[in-house]
C-alpha cells in the first residue's frame, strides 16, 4: 500500500510540495509508456520493466490523493491519463496498428477537435474579419494590393485587370497540357496550404501570436483577391472555383490554427500547471488535431486534382465544395456516444 493514501489528511497536502516529491515518478513512467507506446520493447532494461507496475502502482496513489484534496484540476487529468496509458500498456489487450488507426479516425481526432471547438472559432472569426477588411482595403485603395499579394504570383489577378482577362485565369487552360497543368496546380496549392497549416500549428509555441498574424494575413490575401474579381462580376465564379478545395483546406487551416493557439493559451496561461508541463499535456491534443489535418489536405489535393478534370460548371464546382464542408462538420461535430474508460 502506498504512503500516500494511508491516513494522510488531505487539507494537509500541499499542491507544490506534493508535485515535487512525485513529479520525478511521473515523468519516468510517461517516458517509459512513450517507448512501449513506440513499439520500443527491447529498449527498456530489465530494471525499467520491473519498475513499471510500481510505477503504475504510485502514480495511481497519487491520482487518488490528487482528486481527494483537489489539488488541481490539471494535475488531476495529466495524472488520470497517464494511468489510463500506462494500464493499457500493462493490462490491455495489444492493438494492431489498423485498430490504432480505426480508433483514430473514429473517436481521438474528432473528439480532439471538438475539445478545440473555441480556438477554432476564433480563428474562422479572425480570418473572416481580414478577409472582409483586405476586401475593404483594396477597394478603398487598390495601390495596397502589391503590398498583400505579389503580382508576379497573381498571375494576371490584379485591380483594373478586365472581365475576359479574370475569366481566363480561371477557366482557359492550353489545349494539349490540360493534365499537366492541373496537376502543377495541385501540387502548389496542396503544398502552399500544408505549409501555412504547419506554420499556423508551429508558431503556436510563440504564445500564439504569429498563429494569429498568419491567420490575418491568409485572410486578407483572400479578401484582395475577391476585390479584385467581384467589380467585373465574377466573385461567385470566384467563389466556385475555389470552393472544391477551398472549403477543405480553409477547414484544415482554421484547425491547425486552433491547436497552434491551444498551445499557445497553455503557455501564456498554464494555470496551477508549469509553462513545459502545460505545453506538454496541451501538446498531446494539439497534434491530435494537427495530425487529421493532413489527411485533409491530402482530401483537397485530390479534389483539387480530379475535380478540376471530371467537373464542368461553376453549379456543380460550389455543390462539391459545399458538401465536403457538410462532411467535415458532421464528422468532427455530430454528437458521438461513449466516453473514454478510466483507469
Amino acid at each position: 500500500m502506498s504512503t500516500h493514501a494511508a491516513g494522510a489528511g488531505p487539507v494537509l497536502v500541499n499542491a507544490t510540495r506534493f508535485r515535487a516529491a512525485h513529479q520525478a515518478d511521473w515523468e519516468r513512467l510517461d517516458a517509459l509508456l512513450a517507448q512501449l507506446e513506440r513499439g520500443k520493447v527491447t529498449a527498456l532494461s530489465a530494471e525499467d520493466l520491473l519498475a513499471l507496475p510500481q510505477l503504475y502502482r504510485a502514480t495511481l496513489s497519487s491520482l487518488s490523493v490528487a482528486r481527494e484534496t483537489s489539488l488541481d484540476r490539471a494535475l488531476v487529468a495529466y495524472l488520470e491519463q497517464l494511468s489510463r496509458r500506462a494500464y493499457f500498456q500493462l493490462y490491455g489487450v495489444p492493438v494492431s496498428f489498423t485498430a490504432q488507426l480505426r480508433d483514430f479516425f473514429a473517436r481521438a481526432w474528432p473528439r480532439a477537435v471538438q475539445s478545440v471547438w473555441r480556438e477554432t472559432l476564433i480563428a474562422f472569426v479572425l480570418f473572416a474579419v481580414s478577409a472582409v477588411l483586405g476586401y475593404v482595403l483594396i477597394r478603398q485603395d487598390p495601390s495596397l494590393y502589391g503590398a498583400i499579394i505579389d503580382p508576379q504570383m497573381a498571375g494576371g489577378r490584379v485591380p483594373g485587370a478586365s472581365a475576359a482577362t479574370l475569366r481566363e485565369t480561371l477557366y482557359d487552360v492550353p489545349k494539349g497540357d490540360r493534365e499537366g497543368l492541373l496537376a502543377t496546380f495541385a501540387t502548389f496549392l496542396f503544398t502552399h496550404n500544408a505549409q501555412v497549416s504547419i506554420l499556423c500549428f508551429a508558431l503556436g509555441f510563440a504564445f500564439g501570436v504569429p498563429t494569429v498574424m498568419l491567420l490575418i494575413f491568409n485572410g486578407l490575401m483572400m479578401g484582395a483577391l475577391f476585390a479584385v474579381f467581384v467589380p467585373a462580376g465574377l466573385g461567385p465564379n470566384l467563389a466556385a472555383w475555389l470552393s472544391i478545395h477551398g472549403t477543405t483546406e480553409i477547414f484544415a487551416i482554421l484547425l491547425s490554427s486552433a491547436a497552434g493557439l491551444r498551445i499557445g493559451t497553455a503557455l501564456a496561461f498554464p494555470g496551477r500547471q508549469g509553462r513545459l508541463e502545460a505545453a506538454v499535456t496541451q501538446g498531446r491534443l494539439a497534434a491530435t488535431v494537427m495530425g487529421g489535418t493532413v489527411v485533409m489536405l491530402a482530401v483537397a489535393g485530390v479534389l483539387e486534382g480530379i475535380g478540376r478534370q471530371s467537373v464542368q460548371g461553376d453549379g456543380a464546382r460550389a455543390l462539391i465544395g459545399l458538401a465536403m464542408l457538410v462532411l467535415w462538420l458532421g464528422y468532427f461535430y455530430w454528437p458521438r456516444g461513449g466516453r473514454d474508460g478510466a483507469a
